[in-house]
C-alpha cells in the first residue's frame, strides 16, 4: 500500500493545497484542491473516492474530476460517503446550478460518477485493501477511514475533534502503524477549535492519551500562515509519540 499526499493544508496560498491523499494509483481520501496537480494520466486511474465529510476543501476537485474524465472511461467513478453528505453534494453542487449531475451523465443507466452510500462501521474491499468509516465528531456528520492490507493499517482522522468514536475503535485494532490526524488551529484560537469542531495541540493532546497504539502521526490541516506553531505546539504537548508535519508530496509505502 503506498500514499502520497497531493493536499494537507487547511486553506490555500503559494504552494498550499486542501486535503486529497491517493492511495496505490486508484483510490483517493477527499478530493480537495491538491487532487488538482494529478497529471490527467494518473487522474484517469481513479476509480473510487472516499469523502471524510461535505465541506468544501475536501469535495471541491470532485466536479472539476469528473468533468476532466467524462467520457473516459466505460465505469463510473464511485463516490463513497456518509448518506448526509452525498445529500449534500447533490443539492449544493450537482445541482445543474452549480455544476451539472455527472450523476446522471451521459445519462442515469451509464454515469460518470455513481454515488454509493456508506454507513458508519461499514467496511468495503478493493483489491485486497478494507476501507472501514468511523464516524467522528464535526460540524457536519464526518467519519474517519480506516485502511489495512496485509502489510499494515492507516487511519485518516478526517476533521474532527474531542471525540471517543474514533479512539474506542482504533483500540480494537491489532495495531495502527500510521495516524493522518488534524490539527487545525493553534491554542491561542482553542475556542474557535471548540466552535468549528477542529483539534487545536490541546486538545488533540488530551485525545491521543486515549490510544493504545503508538503510531507514526502526522499531523494535517493547519491553517494557514499558523503552520510553525501550531506544530511547536504539538511537538510540546504530544511526547508519547513521534509527531511529524505533513508539507505536501511525502510519499508512505507500508
Amino acid at each position: 500500500m503506498q500514499i502520497k499526499i497531493l493536499g494537507w493544508s487547511g486553506g490555500i496560498g503559494g504552494s498550499l493545497r486542501t486535503t486529497s491523499f491517493l492511495m496505490d494509483d486508484d483510490i483517493l481520501i477527499d478530493a480537495g484542491t491538491g487532487l488538482g496537480d494529478l497529471p490527467l494520466n494518473q487522474m484517469t486511474g481513479i476509480r473510487h473516492i472516499f469523502l471524510t465529510h461535505s465541506h468544501m476543501d475536501h469535495i471541491t476537485g470532485l466536479p472539476l474530476l469528473a468533468d476532466s474524465m467524462f467520457g473516459v472511461h466505460s465505469e463510473p467513478i464511485v463516490v463513497h460517503a456518509h448518506e448526509k453528505t452525498i445529500k449534500a453534494l447533490k443539492a449544493h453542487i450537482f445541482n445543474w446550478v452549480i455544476w451539472p449531475d455527472f450523476s446522471e451523465l451521459p445519462n442515469r443507466e451509464n454515469p460518470c460518477i455513481r454515488f454509493d452510500v456508506m454507513q458508519p462501521g461499514e467496511k468495503i474491499t478493493i483489491r485486497q485493501r478494507v476501507i472501514e468509516m468511523i464516524p467522528v465528531n464535526h460540524t457536519v456528520p464526518g467519519v474517519a477511514y480506516c485502511v489495512s492490507d496485509q502489510k499494515g493499517t492507516v487511519v485518516f482522522s478526517g476533521d474532527t475533534t474531542t471525540n471517543d468514536t474514533l479512539w474506542t475503535r482504533l483500540n480494537q485494532l491489532e495495531k495502527v502503524d500510521l495516524l493522518f490526524v488534524e490539527s487545525a488551529f493553534s491554542n491561542h484560537d482553542m475556542e474557535i477549535s471548540k466552535v468549528s469542531k477542529h483539534y487545536c495541540p490541546q486538545l488533540l493532546s488530551d485525545d491521543l492519551k486515549k490510544l493504545e497504539h503508538r503510531p507514526e502521526i502526522w499531523l494535517t490541516h493547519f491553517k494557514p500562515g499558523d503552520e510553525d506553531l501550531i506544530y511547536r505546539e504539538c511537538k510540546e504537548m504530544i511526547s508519547d509519540f513521534t509527531v511529524n508535519r505533513l508539507t505536501g508530496g511525502e510519499v508512505f509505502k507500508l
